[in-house]
């Protein structure tokens, strides 16, 4: 801070006073920072707000490492935070002392100073913890993890259904701090896409649970106001900006004889009810397939004009299945509620709990269609509805720069149509895309990604998206040349062929002539009797990959979570081990040191 700023700060504050100042908020985290700065300007402008009857907290008792309940959370897409915020509300209207921590903020080691912790945590990928939290789980699995029993501490898990490894951060969590000596104040809840109602719950019990732990002195027994979700505007209704989308383009990428189809779609946009930056997601609302419909319209015996009971009105059946419920898509849910009716011994052998890769592999490639066929049972529409899910968003990284791009923002979607057992089973999001034509309009909604944007322009970045994973990089390349960015970029691209898969490829090599990408490292698998990825590419390159590293790049992967991502972090491990000349433990901890500093970013599904 200048001088001529503390000088204007001293003209409104004794020396006294800011140094009292200094000392409160010397170990606030950015957030509670950004609350205190709220609170504080509120208190400006009501400067004789009206005292509750109730006495305050022992303030002085509160500030004491620990003291306060401690509410964590680590959230991909803005879920974990949203109720984070919500339980903070709660705690403080029952004067609990509390503050708000995001993962990100936290320096892990200080969780031995607590002694009430609520934790609200999400799933990303093959069942790995947001990137926000991935420090704090490094460290509670690390040889130097502190004991941890006296803290008190309840785990709310967020994820979703229709992934094999539905909530496994907030499972891995839960378990590893008992393993540490922590004591549960409550059961761990699992929420699915449709939370309100768990997560409401669960946060009456936790306060109830934990509130005597972090009880100011002087203060009666705590009684903690239930809340509930409202009707009007549940908790996990969609809050991000959201306009319609007009068509300009719906272009075909790769060759004609790829095994791949994949769409390049431009959209017109409104960029002030869509502020997107690099790294962001664009959701959108399906429609299921009419050949997926009409397979299941055949499956239940329906001619699809059944009308049905629905919180609207009465619909047709076909219009429900085709708007409303997820078809496309397995969940745990809907096979365990599925079979508690059939009792199909196939069934059972892929829910069975001590064959988890049966149930993944399962899952992944088959729609309910194929559980209908699998185990037939007569259905009435209204039963078989209830089993389903409600139709859920699918999110896209957004593939342009707005700086590059006015008023656009552009996609990246492999068009899915899988064959099994001599049929064809489509995915909902990308044919909806790929039949769109210009001219189209469809509603958008901005998904921010706040773990996966830009740093500064001058920041080198080592980016690795094989196949539709490139998508937040041509973003990237393009937002920095827009901005004249003095950064070096380095791109490692990887798909089948390069004859028909080299995604943008005409792009990429205007970009390394006139400088705005300063590399471009490329692996195609089925060009030579070898397979080659971009993981090997990365140990080939392992001196250059390291001296990037030493000289501040950071490190962006994006794409499939279940083998590219794993494989790139292993050979990334490799690399530095190779590079710097250090075992295997040295270089785990300098990949954990990059994740610490906020310089490894993953974007994996």
């Amino acid at each position: 801070m200048s001088s001529s700023a503390i000088n204007q700060i001293q003209l409104v504050l004794t020396r006294d006073q800011l140094s009292r100042l200094y000392h409160v908020v010397a170990d606030f985290t950015p957030t509670e920072l950004t609350w205190a700065s709220g609170y504080l300007a509120g208190l400006g402008a009501n400067p004789k707000p009206q005292v509750a009857a109730a006495p305050l907290p022992n303030l002085a008792d509160a500030s004491k490492p620990g003291r306060a309940l401690a509410i964590f959370y680590g959230s991909q897409i803005g879920n974990s935070k949203r109720l984070a915020e919500a339980l903070q509300q709660q705690a403080l209207a029952a004067q609990l002392p509390t503050k708000l921590i995001n993962l990100a903020d936290f320096i892990p080691r200080q969780l031995k100073q607590e002694v009430a912790a609520l934790f609200v945590i999400s799933t990303q990928g093959d069942g790995d913890p947001p990137e926000d939290a991935v420090a704090l789980f490094g460290y509670l699995h690390s040889a130097a993890a502190s004991r941890l029993e006296k803290l008190k501490f309840g785990v709310l898990a967020l994820g979703d259904s229709s992934y094999p490894y539905f909530c496994q951060a907030g499972c891995k969590l839960d378990e590893r701090l008992v393993e540490l000596g922590a004591g549960r104040a409550l059961t761990r809840v699992d929420c699915d896409l449709e939370f309100s109602a768990a997560a409401m719950h669960w946060s009456n019990e936790a306060l109830k649970q934990i509130a005597d732990a972090v009880r100011p002195s002087g203060l009666p027994r705590i009684t903690i106001v239930e809340s509930a979700p409202k009707a009007s505007a549940p908790i996990d209704a969609p809050v991000q900006p959201q306009a319609r989308g007009e068509v300009l383009l719906n272009q075909r990428l790769s060759g004609r004889y790829s095994s791949k189809d994949v769409r390049h779609l431009e959209f017109a946009i409104d960029l002030a009810a869509l502020p997107y930056q690099p790294g962001d997601g664009l959701a959108l609302l399906p429609r299921n397939p009419a050949p997926i419909v009409e397979s299941v319209l055949n499956a239940l015996g329906a001619a699809g004009e059944e009308l049905v009971t629905r919180p609207d009105g009465r619909r047709p059946l076909a219009e429900i299945l085709t708007q409303e419920v997820e078809l496309t898509l397995l969940s745990r849910q809907f096979l365990s509620a599925y079979q508690a009716r059939v009792e199909h011994p196939k069934l059972a052998a892929i829910l069975d709990p001590a064959t988890p890769e049966v149930f993944a592999n399962y899952l992944a490639s088959h729609q309910v269609i194929d559980v209908l066929q699998l185990a037939p049972r007569s259905w009435s529409p209204e039963e078989f509805l209830q089993l389903l899910r409600p139709l859920a968003r699918r999110t896209y990284s957004i593939a342009s720069s707005a700086a590059a791009s006015p008023d656009e923002a552009h996609l990246l979607v492999a068009v899915v149509q899988d064959r099994i057992a001599e049929q064809t089973r489509y995915g909902a999001a990308s044919n909806t895309l790929a039949d769109l034509t210009p001219g189209a309009e469809i509603a958008l909604h901005l998904e921010p990604n706040q773990n996966f944007h830009l740093p500064s322009d001058d920041v080198p970045l080592i980016m690795i998206g094989p196949g539709t994973g490139v998508a937040p990089f041509r973003a990237f390349v393009a937002e920095r040349a827009a901005r004249g960015a003095r950064g070096r970029n380095w791109l490692f691209f990887g798909e089948r062929t390069h004859r028909e898969d080299f995604l943008y490829e005409v792009e990429w090599q205007k970009a390394l002539a006139n400088n705005t990408l300063q590399r471009l490292d490329v692996a195609f698998s089925r060009d030579q009797a070898r397979k080659v990825y971009v993981q090997d590419r990365i140990r080939e390159h392992a001196k250059e990959v390291y001296n990037w590293l030493e000289n501040g790049a950071h490190i962006y992967v994006c794409g499939d979570a279940k083998h590219m991502a794993k494989d790139v972090h292993a050979a990334l491990h490799t690399a530095i081990e190779a590079a710097a000349g250090v075992d295997a433990d040295a270089a785990r901890e300098y990949m954990q040191t990059l994740q610490r500093a906020g310089r490894y970013h993953r974007d994996v599904y």
